[in-house]
């Protein structure tokens, strides 16, 4: 059973969730939230040290819900696109019902100095747990690759994991239809890729492709794509 402190966190950014549907990100304060939730601003403070961190918490929350909605699709699934496809599809599930405010904090989020973006360090611990749902999913697949690309890869599909995000949050078509849509028409092409990069032939341009990733993309996960000495 959570402790009470567990169980007071949890109704803070319940609550935080509901006003931000209700209300919208924009107009919901902590001091709303922590009313709302019957707490005072001080605890709703120590929990959360900012209406930034209640949107941390719902990253941290849907990576945890990400990863136990796809053990099933990683354990029967061998196909590479099929996991690709089964991945993403279970995270626009899980984050249909934020969709309507998504958009709102995204403009926070697209800042780069903002906690809230994706690359940024307090987005740390959700990152890392998506990377390595999609290091999960190169690792059972039936597929091959390159050794040489095992730290690369994950990092890879989560970026395509990112621009589905982006696509998602501006998509306005009926239950998000465009969106899935544009799940299955990727899927393959990324299984495809994958499948290719393991030939020498394809090497230089993977080895640039890594180089610019950690150069440019991935500051705040640098240390996770090491630049290898080339042969």
């Amino acid at each position: 059973m959570p402790s009470k402190s567990e169980q007071t966190r949890t109704l803070i950014l319940e609550t935080a969730l509901r006003l931000f549907q209700e209300r919208g990100y924009d107009k919901t304060t902590m001091r709303a939230v922590a009313k709302e939730a019957g707490v005072s601003v001080g605890n709703a403070y120590y929990y959360f040290g900012s209406k930034e961190h209640l949107v941390q918490g719902f990253y941290d929350r849907i990576a945890a819900e990400h990863e136990a909605a796809v053990r099933s699709v990683l354990a029967t699934e061998e196909d590479l696109s099929g996991r690709v496809r089964g991945v993403l599809l279970a995270w626009l599930e899980l984050a249909e019902p934020y969709h309507e405010f998504a958009a709102q904090f995204f403009k926070n989020a697209a800042d780069p100095d903002s906690p809230l973006s994706p690359f940024s360090e307090e987005s740390h611990g959700a990152r890392e747990a998506s990377i390595a749902i999609h290091r999960r999913v190169l690792e059972g697949a039936k597929a091959r690759t390159d050794p040489e690309l095992a730290e690369l890869l994950p990092q890879l599909l989560w970026l395509h994991h990112m621009g589905l995000v982006l696509y998602w949050v501006f998509d306005r078509s009926e239950g998000c239809v465009r969106t899935r849509r544009l799940v299955e028409r990727t899927a393959p092409l990324v299984a495809r890729a994958i499948a290719l990069s393991r030939y020498r032939v394809m090497r230089p341009l993977v080895r640039e492709i890594r180089d610019v990733l950690s150069d440019f993309l991935l500051p705040a996960t640098a240390g996770a794509v090491k630049t290898r000495k080339r042969p």
